[in-house]
């Protein structure tokens, strides 16, 4: 464990240190669009090299990882560990340039299958399902799964880069957990030979994720971009595929505990439960509407929070909160009676939605509140300009007020409105 942590401090300082120094770069040549997109929450012009920095500090980690005696095992066939940074720097390229210069959605896919196929040629790609024990897959079925499931996680993750510290800390999350779970299994099958490519790559991915946090907090004075979204989207789907054929997960895992057993193929799925949510729903409602499933809109799941009421900070942390329990709860599958992991599920995703729903019932206190007020009353004062249905959500002027039938109305309103100012 002790090495383990020493590599994720090196990729914390190391993307920290560089962050601060590419951010100052960016700044001094003003290396970001000076443009705000309609479907932007921030409001001024910030760098989005972030990517950058977290990739050079993967890099560092990795080669100092390289140098460590117990991580021979891992190293002694560099092929992987040079073909997954080998695709880390070719979509670490396509973000940058789709950062700068906003690439078309086939030349970043295309991009995004080459970074694929380099995995799976050298080896990284899905060889066994816990199905009647052990199922080894054939090559070219693993070949597709793995090039489908890496372009998949790679634009889930991209998909939900729109708040500060969002990707960063669902990640963060994630990692963790996936972490655990690695270290467990492989534990249990080697004994103390439990260094693995797996536990590596989220034992890196949880550093530089810390290492960026501080910069890409809100507000935020850089974003990872698409570089650091599909990087990091493409480590977390390396390291899960590499679980299968480096674990044996039929003999760590008592053969009566059904469940755990399929925790390689369900909690990669868990842990990224909210990004493949969103992605899922942004390709149904943009191919319906006739467009591109990658063109862009303003109807993201953090785009409805903001919409919804929450201020930034509490739809990221809502986010957070959906992504450690789904996690977490199906972690749990290993340790204690799977009645136990499910009641937690279900008890943590009850109160996520209420906390997700609450401002619904704050506004519609506030409507109706707004229709008891008088509606002559409210004309006869501001004419047509507002209707007493929607007056709750219009940005007004401070001298101007929508009268109401007595004081708890009138409060109100005024607290409506107060909240929508302070977000």
């Amino acid at each position: 464990m002790t090495y383990y942590v020493l590599a994720a401090g090196i990729a914390a300082v190391i993307t920290l240190t560089l962050s601060v120094i590419i951010l100052k770069i960016s700044q001094r040549y003003q290396l970001y669009s000076s443009s705000i997109r309609d479907r932007d929450v921030h409001t001024s012009p910030t760098p989005r090299l972030g990517g950058v920095a977290m990739f050079l500090g993967i890099v560092t980690a990795f080669w100092v990882s390289s140098q460590t005696a117990q991580f021979s095992l891992i190293f002694a066939d560099p092929g992987r560990v040079v073909a997954i940074l080998g695709a880390a720097l070719i979509i670490v390229l396509i973000g940058v340039a789709d950062d700068l210069w906003d690439l078309d959605w086939m030349t970043k896919l295309a991009g995004q299958m080459i970074a694929a196929g380099i995995l799976v040629w050298q080896g990284v790609q899905l060889l066994t399902i816990p199905i009647g024990g052990v199922t080894v897959v054939p090559p070219v079925l693993g070949l597709i799964l793995t090039v489908v499931a890496v372009v998949l996680v790679m634009n889930a993750v991209n998909f939900i880069d729109g708040l500060d510290g969002l990707v960063a800390g669902v990640v963060l999350i994630a990692n963790i957990v996936f972490f655990i779970y690695s270290f467990i299994i492989t534990d249990r099958t080697y004994q103390s030979e439990f260094f693995n490519l797996a536990s590596l790559i989220s034992a890196i991915l949880i550093g530089a994720c810390i290492g960026f946090l501080p910069v890409n907090w809100h507000p935020a004075k850089m974003f990872m971009g698409d570089s650091g979204a599909l990087l990091v989207g493409l480590l977390m789907a390396a390291s899960a595929v590499s679980v299968t054929g480096q674990v044996d997960t039929g003999s760590a895992i008592s053969g009566r505990q059904l469940l755990p057993a399929f925790i390689p193929i369900l909690l990669p799925l868990a842990v990224l439960v909210v990004p493949l949510l969103d992605f899922g729903l942004a390709v149904f409602r943009r191919l319906r509407a006739g467009k591109s499933p990658f063109s862009a809109d303003r109807k993201h799941l953090h785009h409805r929070l903001l919409d919804m009421g929450h201020s930034h900070f509490h739809a990221v942390l809502i986010f957070y909160a959906w992504t450690a329990v789904v996690a977490v709860g199906f972690l749990m599958f290993l340790f204690v009676p799977p009645w136990w992991a499910v009641a937690f599920i279900v008890v943590g995703l009850f109160i996520c939605s209420w906390i997700t729903l609450a401002p619904l019932t704050g506004r519609k206190a506030v409507e109706a509140a707004v229709q008891r007020a008088s509606a002559s009353q409210t004309l006869e004062t501001h004419g047509n300009r507002y209707d007493p249905l929607d007056a709750a959500s219009i940005d007004m002027p401070d001298d101007e007020h929508i009268p109401a039938e007595n004081a708890a109305d009138q409060a109100a309103i005024l607290a409506a409105l107060a909240r929508k100012e302070r977000q």
